[in-house]
């Protein structure tokens, strides 16, 4: 099978991908210049096997490394300053960023801002890029994902929470790009089922978004169906039997592809999740699980141009908006998605103040169909109290 041979991408970045490539990390980190590489990760991870296999590898080659691993599951700017000061003290003069989500964009932004005379925020998405700092060279990154969900591999993109304003940010430069990404589907192996299923669920919400955004990106829409078909054939394979690297290694494409997808936008999905996961540090794949179904809901008229592709990508014996919606409340029924934002631990959520940051939020802007804020206020309600 494909999944199980080794390739090398270039597009939009190098990527190399195969089982088993975790063992050249050393001749990658030396091809991006660096000798004394920190190997950034978030703290679940800290103890997992991949971390010391990193280590060793790049020990085993001669290379100065160490790991920075004070980053939580929804990493703060905080966080990022203490990993800048951990980089500089030590001389580090490049990023490994492994693990999820957090791991990346924990990484990511701390290579960001090594070396910078600026703060994190100065780099915020929302600036328009000739008020960005100028900089000649950025700290290289190469980034490896150990989850199939976040995507977060191939851009220079960060999501990080805001501390003083209570919000999820982005950060980015675009000449801040990973040197490269190593996708190697053993990682994802010790994976638990639940998890899984959060971040593969994650990652489908990435292309589905990605392909509603109501504007016309003919590359982006081909990625995306494309990583929603492999998504959706391999998900349950790859919960059910979590030895199966096949599964695995075509759930980690079909990810990195929807990351690619995603860079033409996102819609209300991340734009409240994003909130709800600063405000209540809620997992950011199943916060979006929960969602899926009553924005696509909310959506349905802005989207029924879109609705048969989606149909034919999974496979479906029906091409309209009922099937497509049926299909994916089974799937999230079929992995104990909750099916409230409520059932995820919530208590007291201000409902006000969560619409009016989603309605600021860069995915917002980008959803088929623009919300006011009293819609926000009263789709967030719904969702508290059941989203399908």
């Amino acid at each position: 099978m494909r999944a199980l041979s080794n390739a090398d991408w270039s597009f939009p970045i190098p990527i190399r991908y195969g089982p088993g490539r975790l063992k050249e990390l050393a001749s990658i980190c030396r091809d991006a210049g660096m000798k004394r590489p920190l190997v950034v990760t978030d703290r679940g991870s800290r103890e997992l096997p991949f971390i010391g296999a990193a280590l060793g590898i790049l020990s085993e080659a001669g290379l100065t490394a160490a790991l920075f691993a004070d980053l939580s599951p929804n990493p703060t700017d905080r966080e990022v300053a203490s990993g800048r000061q951990f980089a500089e003290r030590g001389g580090f003069d490049g990023v490994v960023a492994i693990g999820g989500g957090s791991g990346m964009d924990g990484g990511k932004a701390i290579s960001l801002t090594i070396g910078a005379d600026d703060g994190l925020w100065a780099y915020d998405y929302d600036l328009p890029p000739q008020q960005l700092p100028q900089r000649k060279a950025f700290c290289p990154i190469i980034c490896i994902p150990t989850t199939a969900g976040t995507g977060a591999e191939t851009d220079s993109t960060a999501m990080i929470t805001d501390t003083a304003r209570g919000i999820k940010g982005c950060v980015w430069h675009p000449l801040h790009k990973p040197a490269a990404a190593l996708l190697d589907p053993e990682l994802t192996v010790g994976l638990p089922a639940r998890m899984t299923a959060w971040t593969g669920l994650d990652a489908l919400v990435h292309a589905i978004e990605a392909y509603c955004v109501p504007v016309w990106h003919p590359m982006c829409d081909g990625i995306a169906l494309e990583a929603i078909e492999l998504i959706w054939q391999s998900l349950p394979t790859a919960v059910a039997e979590p030895d199966n690297l096949a599964a695995r290694g075509s759930m980690l494409v079909g990810s990195c592809m929807a990351g690619v997808a995603f860079l033409n936008g996102l819609g209300l999905v991340h734009a409240i999740s994003h909130m709800v996961g600063a405000a209540h540090g809620t997992h950011h794949g199943l916060t979006n699980a929960v969602l899926l179904p009553i924005v696509l809901e909310f959506n349905r008229d802005a989207i029924s141009d879109r609705v048969p592709k989606l149909c034919r990508a999974m496979s479906l014996a029906g091409q309209d908006f009922g099937a497509l919606h049926a299909a994916i409340c089974e799937i999230l029924d079929r992995h104990s998605i909750p099916t409230s934002l409520s059932a995820l631990g919530i208590e007291n959520p201000d409902i006000d103040t969560l619409a009016l940051k989603a309605s600021r939020d860069p995915a917002a802007a980008t959803n088929p169909r623009r919300a006011s804020l009293a819609e926000l206020q009263e789709l967030i309600a719904s969702a508290f109290t059941r989203a399908r």
